[in-house]
């Protein structure tokens, strides 16, 4: 039974685990300033739910500690993630990396204090602890710690593997706490080192992936970057050309001006020439507005795609048509599977494209407060089977395609925010996709 000793005893325990992991917390979610602090004393909760939780177990099952034990961490683990949500307004999943982290940090620091009280003839074990976690804090936050981790997290980069991946090693960690009770007093020493060890490598491993992920995207970034460049040069050529097509055109319109004139085809010159210059404007006009359509899209993954589509597109001699009236900042789902479904779609109408006598695509994207629209059109000939588009393997051109659409049919089916359609008339075949953002 729980006496009054034990509940104080116990939630100074978790009160004190808990300012420790709060500490690391700050280092993790990479704070800047100190508006956070006014929300520190929600996480005051935590200690207090787990000692009821502690106690109220202990009444329940006496005789299973590792039981109770493994029950009041998950507990604390839930609670912690709840508070860091709430106070970083984030998502569940970005919270729970986070406290797995923050906790596996804790562990080791609780080790740390341990080896050097086992080494000294000091008795006060909060002294340690208290001199162990500023330094180490300190450490992480000179490592940059926090910017790292935060690369691992954004979407798209295997955020699931990487929750699973630290869930797994916080558990070890409370696995090692529980295992510690076993360990015969002269073995505690090389024991908390291996803690320490592991702890070490997994920090080294989060901050070795960041630096990776962060060169990739600068890599991704220098292409996107010769990409469109590479497509303003040809923009630019196919004006020239223009320019000087118009002036050929104009000055052989102006060379028989004097002999229309005296036979009284003024008006004709004046609708020739009026038809010419409306027409240069326009062909200027659109390769103008492509460029700064392209501008728009302001997120680096879809981006690039459509760079390296635009360009593969122009070299087969299709008119390719860009919309995108306002700035396309986020795309409501996984931005990869996004681009992944783009790609489907501008190949497709590619492919259809092309077996007509004027190839075109045009590309539409809307970015609206409710979430992003997504339209592509392309001509096409001949008839299409409603019933047979989306199926496995069907293609029109031949054995061994028609994977695209069915692929992309899988990948929304696991987003519940997607939602496609499919239209086609008078010679145009239109998809749409319209992508709600989440509340």
């Amino acid at each position: 039974m729980f006496t009054l000793e034990d509940y104080l005893t116990s939630f100074t325990g978790s009160l004190i685990a808990h300012a420790a992991l709060a500490v690391y917390l700050f280092v993790i979610m990479d704070v800047r300033g100190w508006r956070m602090l006014k929300k520190l004393p929600l996480l005051l909760l935590s200690p207090l739910a787990s000692t009821l939780l502690a106690a109220s177990l202990y009444a329940l099952f006496p005789n299973h500690g590792v039981f109770r034990y493994c029950v009041g961490s998950f507990a604390i683990l839930v609670m912690c993630t709840l508070w860091v949500r709430w106070a970083w307004r984030t998502e569940f999943w970005r919270a729970f990396s986070a406290v797995c982290m923050g906790g596996v940090f804790q562990v080791s620091t609780s080790c740390l204090s341990q080896i050097l009280l086992l080494n000294s003839e000091l008795q006060f074990t909060a002294v340690i602890y208290w001199v162990v976690v500023p330094i180490s804090a300190l450490l992480l936050h000179r490592l940059r710690f926090g910017h790292w981790f935060r690369f691992l997290l954004e979407a798209g980069f295997g955020q699931r593997r990487t929750v699973l991946f630290l869930f797994a090693q916080e558990a070890a960690m409370e696995t090692f706490l529980i295992l510690q009770v076993g360990i015969q007093p002269e073995y505690l020493v090389p024991y908390f080192m291996l803690v320490l060890a592991m702890t070490a490598l997994e920090a080294g491993l989060v901050i070795y992936l960041g630096q990776r992920l962060d060169a990739a995207r600068k890599m991704e970034a220098q292409r996107d970057v010769i990409a469109q460049q590479q497509l303003y040069e040809r923009d630019l050529e196919s004006i020239r050309q223009e320019v000087r097509s118009f002036r050929h055109d104009y000055k052989n319109l102006l060379a028989g001006l004097s002999e229309q004139a005296d036979e009284g085809e003024l008006d004709e010159l004046r609708a020739a020439l009026s038809e010419l210059d409306a027409g240069f404007d326009r062909r200027i006009g659109e390769k103008i507005r492509a460029s700064t359509q392209l501008g728009n899209v302001q997120i680096p993954q879809v981006r690039s795609l459509l760079l390296s589509k635009l360009a593969a597109m122009g070299q087969k001699g299709i008119d390719c048509r860009l919309e995108a009236l306002y700035p396309v900042e986020r795309v409501g789902m996984d931005v990869w599977d996004f681009a992944r479904c783009l790609g489907i779609l501008l190949d497709n109408a590619a492919e259809a494209a092309l077996e007509t006598e004027m190839p075109w695509v045009e590309i539409v994207l809307l970015s609206q407060k409710d979430g992003l629209s997504l339209r592509v059109s392309n001509p096409y000939i001949g008839a299409i089977d409603p019933d047979k588009i989306w199926t496995e393997g069907f293609s029109t051109k031949g054995e061994g395609r028609g994977l695209g659409l069915s692929g992309y049919q899988r990948i929304l089916a696991d987003c519940p925010h997607a939602a496609s359609s499919t239209s086609w008339a008078d010679g145009v075949f239109i998809q749409e996709l319209k992508v709600e953002e989440k509340t």
